[in-house]
């Protein structure tokens, strides 16, 4: 059996805890490899070599950060194949959709490389007599990324890019659940040039967080998961004073106007919804029409789509979706269809009891449709992260804005409208952090922000973008005066510009 340890200090070391997870291939449900769970002590040790590294690294000059950036994009882009087939056989989406999981990382690299423009300061000259001021962006030192398994190249490429071409050391903890391309993706970092422990990676669970929040070395923490994971962090982050930029679950709605290109409007419903098998937290979960002809008219189309969606085992380009990551995914998601089914929701299509002949023991589960959800419903107010699409009927505009608004997440959501007076109101006025106007999947590119609000987000800082830079840096003023000949006395009272 393939064993998985750690990656600290610029090789690859074993585990030493005695505590191991399965990795599955979700394709076959057969275990693949065992990857070793981080004890503290283990987790202490990649802190130290990365806070010894740190300091020789925050000295190189931006330009030359900048330049292992582009370095690693071209080492990447050499093993593509490799890394998009390795990235499905853990995690189980399709090819196709693991390349796109790597290159959506790869811009922010590309992003990143612009490090020594982002890092300049500002300046003021003669802000009083003699008197300059200027500011400076520097590294906070050791900093950490805990990453889910929905995206094991992309997200962690989000975090520990930015945080790494601003000077800092950086603690990765990816999912256990598909450890090996963040593994890899060390590997090549130090290829590229990056000096030995600046980038450590520690696979782990729970004893692992723990030990990255309770680290006083480690300056920073980000997080993509779960919300209320995602509150765990955030709240105990604080308590030992680190900085926070935590990401929860979604509840994404696409409101469906009744002059909607309907065609296009479930195209983009299909692919938004279960793509990926819906494991997403960008998925497209819930859908609005506006009117019940809208309706009516959406789910004559949509109901037939959902039945012929093909699903099928990762290496098949030709499939919609592949596995869900692990059988206790699938168990959960077939629990809220029955609760969907029990609290009154009509399931239009039913996606349970899926088999694809051959590969009868993979982590497979028909596409799910429900008409009439109402938003009492467990399936509307929980995520679900899987195949399963939920239609709640609005009355008419103002309803439909509403839903969204006062959700208790506020990730992403989608207006399909020809109207650009509505498209700009709800844009306005929806309670929600990344909006799609005739876009389905509203997730910014590399040089603006991702961010949710409410549960879906926690820091006043996102993701890539300006503020990645904003986050991984901490700012220093400086106010200076050269003595030039002018005698001015003590002076006791605050200064000001007079």
């Amino acid at each position: 059996m393939r064993q998985i340890g750690h990656f600290i200090g610029g090789r690859r070391v074993e585990g030493t805890s005695g505590r191991f997870a399965d990795v599955f291939h979700p394709s076959t449900g057969d275990v693949q490899a065992q990857v070793a769970l981080a004890s503290a002590a283990e987790m202490r040790a990649a802190v130290e070599n990365a806070k010894e590294a740190q300091r020789a690294w925050a000295a190189q000059n931006p330009q030359k950060r900048a330049r292992v950036m582009m370095r690693f994009l071209e080492l990447v882009r050499d093993e593509y194949d490799a890394l998009a087939e390795l990235l499905a056989s853990e995690h189980g989406k399709t090819v196709p959709d693991a390349k796109g999981d790597i290159q959506r990382g790869l811009e922010v690299v590309e992003f990143a490389i612009g490090a020594p423009h982002l890092l300049k300061g500002e300046y003021t000259d003669s802000a009083g007599t003699g008197i300059d001021v200027y500011s400076m962006r520097q590294p906070l030192g050791v900093v950490a990324g805990i990453t889910p398994f929905n995206f094991p190249a992309m997200i962690p490429l989000w975090k520990c890019a930015p945080a790494l071409a601003c000077g800092n050391a950086f603690i990765l903890k990816p999912s256990e659940r598909d450890p090996s391309v963040p593994m890899r993706i060390a590997e090549l970092f130090l290829e590229a040039g990056l000096p030995a422990g600046v980038l450590n990676v520690v696979n782990g669970d729970k004893e692992a967080v723990d030990a990255i929040l309770d680290d006083q070395d480690i300056k920073a923490v980000g997080f993509v998961g779960s919300s209320a994971i995602a509150e765990y962090i955030y709240v105990r982050a604080a308590q030992t004073g680190k900085r926070a930029q935590c990401f929860g679950g979604a509840k994404n709605h696409m409101i469906v106007m009744p002059d909607a290109d309907l065609d296009q409007a479930v195209d983009a419903l299909i692919g938004a919804g279960y793509g990926s098998a819906g494991e997403r937290c960008m998925a497209i979960s819930v859908a609005v029409p506006v009117g019940e002809k809208t309706a009516d008219a959406l789910m004559e189309r949509l109901v037939p789509r959902v039945e012929s969606l093909k699903i099928g085992p990762s290496t098949d380009g030709s499939a919609d979706y592949g596995p869900l990551v692990t059988r206790e995914a699938v168990e959960r998601v077939t629990r809220y269809v029955e609760t969907g089914v029990s609290e009154g929701a009509e399931l239009a299509v039913d996606g349970r009891g899926f088999k694809l002949q051959g590969y009868e023991n993979g982590f497979y589960l028909g596409g799910c449709l429900f008409d009439r959800v109402t938003p009492e419903m467990t399936i509307y107010r929980e995520e679900i992260f899987g195949p399963v699409l939920s239609v709640v009927r609005a009355k008419d505009y103002e309803q439909a804005l509403a839903l969204p608004t006062t959700h208790s997440y506020g990730n992403g959501v989608a207006i399909f409208t020809r109207d650009g007076d509505a498209a700009r109101d709800f844009a306005a006025r929806v309670e929600v952090g990344m909006v799609g106007v005739n876009v389905p999947i509203p997730v910014p590119i590399a040089y603006h922000t991702f961010g949710g609000w409410k549960r879906s987000g926690m820091g006043d800082l996102n993701q890539h973008g300006p503020d990645a830079f904003r986050f991984y840096t901490k700012t220093k003023t400086v106010t200076s005066r050269w003595p030039s000949g002018i005698k001015t006395g003590a002076e006791f009272s605050i200064p000001t510009m007079k």
